[in-house]
């Protein structure tokens, strides 16, 4: 398959120059995703039926989406900043966004020869679709000397696939939906938002703002040095919504409850079949880590909150117990952790951070990781010529057992993209009892 040709790169910054400026003080659910990956995830579009001319300003479709980025940004003014720190005296630093209009960064790139259908019909995802978003491999705090967007629009032979990259510090999985939606909204030529973003963060009363870290604590770059991960490959699987209900009702059916969510009885679904085809020794310990989000639980949060709002869930079992209880029992587990993430929770975990900072780290050989949610607005994005007909994640953050889950094209399904060692991946391919859960 071919490369992907760079035909330019520009930086793109507010249109209102009036609508940067200013700083933002990270609190602790920004800061634990300092060594994380930017968050990447992407659009693909059939090209629009209207052929794209060129006048004085290029690309006519590029140069319209660049400057509705642009109008966006007026909107979100920390997406066009960078980090900051400040260095104190006792040997500690805090963190920042400073609103300085330095600009996202914009990239036109094309997939010569590539097609729609060479994207989404292979039975793995193709590795060419990473090359479709900028600012690879960057991690959070190195947002201080590189953009903290990076979006990138790939020209493929019958398609358009419109890449998103943003930095976990800034903005969480509900955050960076909200932007694209915003943006399509803003391409199609609204005038209202639907959803202006809040950017001012929570403190507790008492916390000393900004939060100094020690420095000790922020020598990422060196702590990431000695991990090499081994190789993973991506395949997206499809769940009708009539399927996830029947997981539900056989989930609830035995445990004899109906409090066991749609997502809870997926995930233990697919948590059950992982191991089985990784083949875990029995009495392994194999865990699920979840994130819950706070905007619902706090009463402090807006719902139109734009940044990061995430705790954390660890569900442990033996890998026999898995096996031998079924979805219902691996759920119920899952749905009791979640239950017992109250707003007290939240809060007594932000306000002791400071006094013992820790980060995110993702690379776990025995823990599955869900990111994303299928409830975010993904299909509805329409940027004036149609909606999407594929969600794809990039490269970042990607190792075996991280499991994302996309909304479906159809109403109420579910798609799971999910990378992990090829060897699972075949073998899960060879699994009936998986399978027959999979539409085609």
């Amino acid at each position: 398959m071919a490369d992907v040709r760079v035909i330019s790169n520009s930086t793109v910054k507010t249109a209102n120059h009036r609508a940067s400026g200013g700083r933002i003080e990270l609190n602790p659910w920004d800061l634990r995703a300092l060594p994380l990956g930017y968050t990447q995830m992407g659009l693909l579009f059939s090209k629009p039926k209207e052929p794209m001319r060129e006048n004085e300003t290029g690309n006519t479709l590029i140069h319209h989406l660049k400057t509705s980025l642009s109008h966006t940004l007026d909107h979100f003014p920390l997406l066009a900043g960078r980090l900051a720190t400040t260095q104190h005296e006792d040997d500690t630093v805090s963190f920042f966004v400073d609103c300085n209009n330095s600009g996202a960064l914009f990239g036109h790139a094309a997939a010569d020869g590539v097609t729609i259908s060479d994207v989404i019909k292979p039975v793995y995802v193709p590795p060419i679709v990473h090359s479709f978003f900028a600012l690879n491999g960057l991690r959070g705090y190195e947002g201080i000397a590189n953009p903290l967007l990076g979006i990138q629009i790939t020209d493929l032979a019958d398609g358009i696939f419109i890449g998103c990259t943003i930095n976990h510090v800034v903005a969480d999985g509900t955050s960076l939906w909200h932007f694209f939606n915003t943006w399509s909204e803003i391409s199609k030529g609204s005038i209202q938002l639907s959803k202006p973003p809040v950017f001012q963060r929570w403190f507790p009363d008492g916390m000393d703002i900004p939060i100094r870290i020690p420095q000790s604590c922020v020598n990422f770059k060196q702590s990431n040095e000695d991990f090499i991960p081994p190789p993973v490959q991506d395949r997206v699987f499809h769940f009708s919504k009539e399927t996830v209900a029947k997981l539900k009702a056989k989930a609830n059916a035995q445990i004899g409850t109906d409090k066991i969510s749609s997502l809870q009885a997926l995930l233990s679904h697919i948590w059950r079949c992982v191991i089985r085809n990784r083949r875990v020794d029995p009495n392994q310990e194999t865990s699920y880590r979840l994130v819950v989000g706070g905007r619902q639980r706090l009463q402090e949060l807006p719902d139109n909150f734009f940044g990061n709002s995430l705790m954390p869930v660890i569900v442990t079992m033996k890998a026999k117990e898995l096996m031998e209880q079924g979805i219902g029992n691996p759920a119920w587990q899952m749905n009791r952790k979640i239950a017992a993430m109250t707003e007290e929770t939240f809060k007594n975990t932000l306000e002791s951070w400071p006094a013992s900072p820790s980060f995110t780290i993702l690379n776990n050989r025995n823990t599955l990781f869900t990111a994303s949610s299928p409830r975010f607005i993904m299909y509805g994005n329409d940027f004036g010529w149609g909606k999407p007909i594929a969600i794809r994640g990039g490269s970042s953050s990607k190792f075996d057992g991280m499991l994302r889950l996309l909304s479906g094209a159809k109403e109420g399904s579910i798609d799971l993209e999910a990378c992990l060692s090829p060897q699972t991946l075949e073998a899960m391919a060879n699994d009936q009892e998986f399978m027959d859960t999979i539409t085609v």
